[in-house]
């Protein structure tokens, strides 16, 4: 028996199970996809951009820092975020001719980057958590159509009144092939989720220090 024989055998239920399981892998290997591409364009982009910015801010040049933070070939570099909220943020408390003191400035731009930096984590978040509840989900979508399959095991030997093997071997095929769907979704995207995690830590750690610097140097400015 092949699969394309154990697919036209399997039952109604068994086969809803089955598509379920192709939808959820589909849906863990796009959301790994888009996530790749986004998180290979965010280091490549912040590596470009970083010495730019520190260039620019080291000579004073505010407003050159602004306008490349807002470029769009740096459109998807977390530091550019950060850097932009905190860059604007100084320049608007400056340009009002507020009257705010020293202190009270550096932390309403300390308070803006860490809403930056805040907001940016949560985009890099995006769809993350689904690749969690798929890798923990898949193997009991799958283990549900083993379930269904050993019923219809039984019911192949209530309608033939014989345990041989031939009563019960499209049932547990179709039972082992349930299985195998569940840990074939669940592994991948398992795997997905733990990278993708461990690389959003290393841009949270990256932005962190980037505010940190970034605070430094407008305290060192408004001294």
């Amino acid at each position: 028996m092949n699969l394309i024989e154990m697919w036209q055998q399997m039952g109604f239920f068994a086969k809803a199970i089955a598509y379920v399981l192709f939808i959820m892998s589909f849906i863990s290997f796009g959301v790994a996809i888009e996530r790749f591409y986004t998180f290979l364009q965010a280091r490549k982009q912040s590596k470009l951009y970083a010495p730019q910015v520190a260039k620019h801010l080291k000579d004073g040049r505010l407003k050159e820092a602004v306008a490349l933070s807002q470029k769009k070939e740096y459109r998807y570099s977390h530091l550019a975020k950060v850097v932009l909220a905190g860059l604007n943020e100084y320049q608007f408390q400056q340009e009002s001719g507020s009257s705010l003191n020293r202190e009270d400035v550096v932390d309403t731009v300390r308070r803006a980057i860490q809403r930056a930096s805040a907001l940016t984590a949560s985009d890099l978040k995006r769809g993350v958590a689904s690749l969690a509840t798929i890798g923990a989900t898949a193997p009991f979508v799958g283990l549900l159509g083993t379930v269904v399959g050993i019923i219809t095991a039984f019911q192949g030997i209530a309608a033939t009144g014989s345990g041989g093997i031939g009563a019960v071997s499209a049932g547990i095929a179709e039972a082992l092939v349930e299985t195998a769907l569940g840990l074939i979704v669940a592994i991948p995207a398992v795997w997905f989720y733990n990278y993708l995690t461990g690389r959003i830590e290393f841009f949270t750690v990256e932005m962190d220090n980037s505010s940190s610097e970034l605070v430094d140097y407008f305290i060192k400015k408004t001294a």
